[in-house]
């Protein structure tokens, strides 16, 4: 009678896992709150792929499956390089879009949200245009479906991302009226006070990046978000770690926390980078991991296992 019980349990947990967007449905921006299609507030938790020019091997539905029934993700994100080599979007972008569309599908299926993330730190603004008016066509109907349309801006001014952001989000809506779309910010987006003081207007379910590696953002960087929510600007952790940000480095757990206390607190949703074996302290792989997950603990790093720890001690 006990291992029926048990069974049972176990059945019941994963029949839960399976329907997390059903539950939810199309998420909305409420004045700074993410909400479900109920208008509870919600926080979306998860993790990162690598750059998918360099770390192809775990963009693949067995890794998606793993990552949201053994590491409690709800909402994973899809890093589409753009612009870092000959395996990059604007090389070869018919590979670059089967490798994404393959954690996209993927994550739809496992019923949980993800993030289609345009990942450049430049402006390519003609390429990205055709590429979300596509993408946007074919996934818009999936309340699945969140875009991030500028990873991490790095030299462009606001004023340089802002114009760029409105011609992206403009082509969205023309294809999907309703799902949320993530605009990034200078200075890898950290600089969400800039955006604070000159949101884009005209458009519904907007919300801005903000990216931390703790171990170097110290709580001037909250102070600065505290201060831009006040301000009403609604924001969303697409990147973090507990690394120093170069992503590598030592791992700052005490600070780590500390932001994670905070996301909770502000009921953010929070993304942690990233799933890859590069040889740094941010990759939560060794080599030895499989590329379909089932990772032993022998396989995680400490960034992987600290992000797998913090991950499954919530409810889905």
């Amino acid at each position: 009678m006990k291992i029926k019980f048990t069974l049972l349990l176990l059945l019941f947990a994963l029949a839960s896992n399976a329907q997390f967007v059903e539950e939810h449905g199309q998420l909305k921006v409420v004045g700074t709150q993410l909400v479900d299609q109920n208008g509870e507030a919600i926080s979306l938790r998860g993790v990162s792929f690598g750059w998918h020019n360099w770390w192809p091997r775990f963009y693949n539905k067995e890794t998606v499956k793993w990552l949201h029934n053994d590491w409690n993700a709800n909402v994973l994100r899809a890093a589409m390089g753009v612009d870092a080599d000959d395996n990059c979007y604007l090389k070869d972008p018919k590979d670059s879009k089967a490798k994404l569309e393959a954690v996209v599908n993927a994550a739809i299926k496992e019923d949980i949200y993800v993030i289609i993330d345009w990942h450049s730190h430049n402006i390519h603004l003609e390429e990205a245009k055709a590429f979300f008016d596509e993408i946007s066509k074919k996934y818009g109907k999936y309340p699945n479906i969140i875009y991030e349309i500028f990873n991490e801006p790095e030299k462009q001014s606001w004023e340089e991302v802002k114009a760029y952001s409105e011609e992206i989000i403009t082509i969205i809506r023309k294809n999907d009226p309703d799902n949320i779309i993530l605009v990034g910010s200078p200075s890898w987006d950290q600089d969400v006070h800039l955006a604070a003081k000159d949101p884009i207007k005209g458009y519904e379910n907007l919300m801005y990046t903000l990216h931390f590696y703790a171990a170097t953002h110290e709580k001037w960087l909250r102070d600065r978000a505290d201060q831009a929510f006040a301000d009403g600007l609604p924001i969303f952790v697409s990147e973090s770690a507990g690394t120093e940000a170069t992503g590598d480095g030592k791992l700052d757990l005490k600070a780590w926390q500390e932001y994670i206390d905070w996301m909770e607190s502000k009921k953010l949703s929070w993304i942690t980078w990233s799933v890859a074996d590069k040889d740094e302290s941010c990759s939560f792989l060794f080599p030895s991991a499989s590329s379909k997950g089932k990772w032993k603990p022998e396989d995680l790093k400490e960034s992987g296992k600290q992000t797998r720890e913090h991950l499954r001690k919530w409810k889905k």
